[in-house]
């Protein structure tokens, strides 16, 4: 029974450093993940022109000349570069929109984004997302 209790208490001290010593392990891997998030790939598509003059979910009006986007993944303000990969184009947009929580998309862009990287006639594509400026 003594050595019962023995091991009890052996386990007892042994397990926080064991669990101390786990997250730590942890959080050196959320650092080299932090590092690979700055890259997304994914589908891109636009607004319709239904949501020109609503209000984005940082308060802002949304204009379709603008050059802005709406985002799940990255903090709103966050500036990022949009690569269409069939056609190599690239827009810079800043995050002030949030996508519907079920959306498969990584990004809508604003019409004017979207042209710029000639989307518009697909309606969506594939494409790189690059943190350029986290807020």
């Amino acid at each position: 029974m003594q050595t019962y209790f023995r091991l009890l208490i052996f386990l007892c001290l042994l397990i926080p450093s064991l669990v101390a010593s786990a997250q730590t392990d942890e959080g050196s891997q959320d650092s080299a993940v932090a590092k690979k998030e700055n890259v997304f790939h994914g589908i891109a598509s636009y607004y319709g022109d239904k949501f020109n003059g609503r209000k984005t979910a940082n308060g802002e009006i949304f204009d379709q000349n603008k050059f802005t986007a709406a985002c799940n993944k990255l903090p709103l303000g966050t500036r990022i570069k949009v690569t269409n990969l069939k056609n190599g184009q690239s827009v810079i947009v800043r995050v002030n929109d949030r996508l519907h929580p079920k959306m498969k998309r990584i990004v809508d862009l604003s019409k004017a984004a979207a042209k710029k990287i000639n989307i518009i006639s697909t309606g969506i594509a594939k494409v790189k997302v690059e943190v350029l400026e986290k807020k």
